[in-house]
């Protein structure tokens, strides 16, 4: 039987290529960006446009857009990454990570929570940058403290939605060759899509709340 798969950030780079391994496997994705791309339009998929989802107006399209959808996978994946040093300390920039990275897949979830089907599954994508433990370089202070913020979230997540036997993963993707990271990553998003999506497959409420790596190792915090 498919699976109704809801994925922001779906145009491009890991949402692009979950939407493929997703597709694939036989379910049935809703594809959630600002604005649609080529390779995504050659999918077949449901390609839901104008979601901006760090926005009150983004969230608001979304929940119209996907009002009949009951949902058994929801992957909040939309992300964006800049750079701070301490001597170039620029806070608009870190409130706007902290919008996406942190608030948005939390509003985004919070707004959709009774369109998931009991025994649903949410994946939160963020990043192994996001553990303090992991820390040894710095820097990067907005996109850290953004993705600590989330992993805080999602363990909250895990446990307020327990009850309703919804699962949640916790990921971090790989150092992905991204236009975010000019491509220049050591794993591809074809192959860190495969991963994510088995891990999202096999996600069980034992496992709910871990922090994990695409190839499957947890992550301290």
């Amino acid at each position: 039987m498919s699976n109704n798969i809801v994925i922001t950030g779906a145009n491009r780079g890991i949402g692009l290529a979950m939407c493929k391994h997703f597709k694939a496997q036989g379910d049935n994705v809703y594809a959630l960006c600002r604005k649609s791309s080529t390779e995504l339009e050659s999918l077949a998929v449901n390609i839901i446009e104008d979601i901006d989802v760090a926005s009150d107006l983004g969230i608001a399209n979304m929940v119209s857009a996907l009002g009949s959808v009951d949902i058994d996978v929801l992957v909040c994946n939309a992300g964006i990454l800049r750079d701070e040093s301490l001597v170039q300390l620029n806070l608009d920039t870190m409130r706007e990570q902290f919008e996406v990275n942190a608030l948005a897949p939390l509003r985004v979830v919070a707004s959709l929570q009774k369109q998931l089907n009991q025994g649903a599954k949410i994946a939160l994508i963020t990043s192994r940058m996001g553990s303090i433990s992991d820390n040894g370089s710095g820097g990067r202070y907005g996109y850290r403290m953004s993705k600590a913020a989330l992993n805080a979230a999602a363990m909250s997540l895990s446990h307020d939605l327990a009850s309703n036997h919804v699962a949640v993963g916790i990921y971090h993707p790989g150092y992905v060759q991204t236009e975010m990271v000019n491509y220049g990553g050591d794993i591809s998003a074809s192959d860190s899509a495969k991963k994510l999506v088995g891990l999202i497959n096999q996600l069980t409420m034992a496992e709910s709340g871990v922090f994990k790596h695409s190839n499957g190792s947890v992550l301290p915090w």
